[in-house]
């Protein structure tokens, strides 16, 4: 069976990735070693944040802000709602790594945006409560994505635009062929002029030279202990809060199945096939103690916990580029913890270089690098 491109993997990236190639009508094959979404990767648990002031890098921005634009058309595509905007507050000291950076981000590229003492944090948002040597940046636009009603919707309409979609389908084998490559697993044996690696947290099997690591993340639900109110979508944005130089937890509003909190980074090394998915008591009690600090009217009823990745490069940020070895390969992760906002986006940039269309962002800082 010869195509024009197999995606490997189809989850957040892949299933975007599917989508964009097939809409611009290239013969596409996905390929899936569970039927996505699931809960064993990065593209699960509910919800994810979306943000503009980028504190990672003011690179981010123009990405970020055309998968705005992608989420809402995806949206008007699917018929299913994806994105809620909530606003955004990024807490921390004035020095900090993450209000540094937002702040660069915000003025770089004109973004709306407050600055907004502790005190005023408080009055606003009364279910956060940072202390009061922290200040807060405020961004209207940030809000919440359903990561899988994305991942689903964007496998639907890449089915609908002739995608062929194959799950429960590990791959066993593969060589690149010439200028293509083949493809082997146990239902058959498959040939493409490209291939994209969306793997996740299976990257680094595949990459073994690579310095790529999996990293073991858990998400919480608590239920709020008073105030509930203060908790729901209209008075409660997304956070996001650097409680000490470089330690970062994040949270929404109240969704409908309780508030979710998690920490960002900070966890266990691990591999996805073993990775320890049963969460300790000394876990939950670990995010209590920060919630106890930073949303006391949080520290209610432990509700349930997921295991989710992280797949990360040593600096934090995406890899977006050709195998070294092999052009026709693209590889394109690991995320760092901070790619689900990004992926419609990044599926429409991957559609470009496969199709070697013009690019229109800035990728340095995605390239490889080791």
């Amino acid at each position: 069976m010869t195509l024009s491109v197999i995606v490997v993997g189809l989850g957040a990236m892949g299933s975007a990735v599917a989508f964009h190639l097939a809409r611009r009508g290239v013969r596409v094959l996905g390929l899936d070693r569970f039927t996505p979404p699931h809960p064993f990767g990065s593209s699960h648990g509910e919800s994810r944040i979306i943000r503009e002031a980028y504190f990672e890098h003011p690179a981010y921005v123009p990405l970020v802000q055309r998968a705005y634009e992608l989420w809402q058309e995806m949206e008007i595509l699917s018929g299913e709602s994806l994105l809620r905007i909530t606003g955004g507050v990024l807490l921390g000291a004035p020095e900090s790594e993450m209000i540094a950076g937002a702040l660069r981000s915000a003025q770089i590229h004109s973004l709306a945006h407050e600055v907004l003492t502790a005190s005023e944090v408080r009055k606003r948002f009364p279910a956060l409560h940072p202390p009061e040597t922290f200040i807060a940046v405020y961004e209207p636009r940030a809000g919440v994505l359903r990561p899988e009603a994305c991942v689903a919707a964007h496998l639907r309409m890449a089915g609908r635009y002739g995608a062929a979609l194959h799950f429960e389908e590990p791959v066993r084998e593969w060589r690149a062929d010439g200028d293509g490559v083949e493809v082997v697993t146990d239902r058959g044996r498959y040939s493409a002029d490209r291939m994209v690696w969306c793997l996740g947290a299976w990257l680094p099997t595949w990459l073994p030279a690579a310095p790529l690591w999996v990293e073991r993340q858990v998400m919480f639900w608590f239920c709020p202990a008073q105030d509930a109110e203060h908790f729901t979508p209209d008075r409660c944005p997304i956070y996001i809060v650097e409680f000490a130089p470089g330690d970062f937890f994040y949270g929404f509003p109240e969704l409908g199945k309780g508030v979710k909190v998690a920490r960002h980074h900070g966890g266990t090394r691990c591999a996805p096939e073993t990775v320890q998915r049963v969460v300790g008591e000394e876990e939950v009690e670990a995010m209590r103690g920060l919630l106890q600090r930073f949303l006391p009217g949080l520290d209610g009823p432990f509700m349930r916990a997921e295991v989710c990745l992280y797949t990360n490069a040593p600096d934090g940020h995406f890899l977006l580029d050709r195998h070294p070895e092999h052009p026709q390969v693209l590889v394109v992760s690991p995320c760092s913890g901070h790619g689900f906002k990004f992926s419609s986006a990044i599926g429409e940039l991957v559609a470009e270089a496969v199709r070697n269309d013009a690019i229109r962002y800035d990728r340095t800082i995605f390239g490889w690098r080791w």
